[in-house]
């Protein structure tokens, strides 16, 4: 995939994870960083899962949901 990409997917997915997880806005730049960073955890999890995503479409569910898990982390670490 392409640093382009990268970018879009990330910056979506951090976007869509601060909508589900609410309390949190990073701006551009921020979503842009935990769509990354949650791809990663994504990546990390789901294989342990048995799910492998092989699609874009499967690697953005990916990103989404380790985003989330990363916001959640955030969140119990704040408190």
């Amino acid at each position: 995939m392409s640093f382009l990409g990268w970018l879009l997917i990330g910056a979506l997915a951090g976007w869509l994870a601060g909508r589900i997880v609410e309390g949190y806005g990073f701006g551009l730049v921020g979503n842009i960083v935990i769509g990354i960073v949650g791809a990663c955890i994504g990546g990390l999890i789901l294989p342990k899962l048995g799910i492998i995503p092989t699609t874009t479409g499967g690697n953005f569910l990916a990103a989404t949901l380790g985003a989330v898990v990363l916001l959640v982390l955030l969140g119990i670490m704040r408190r």
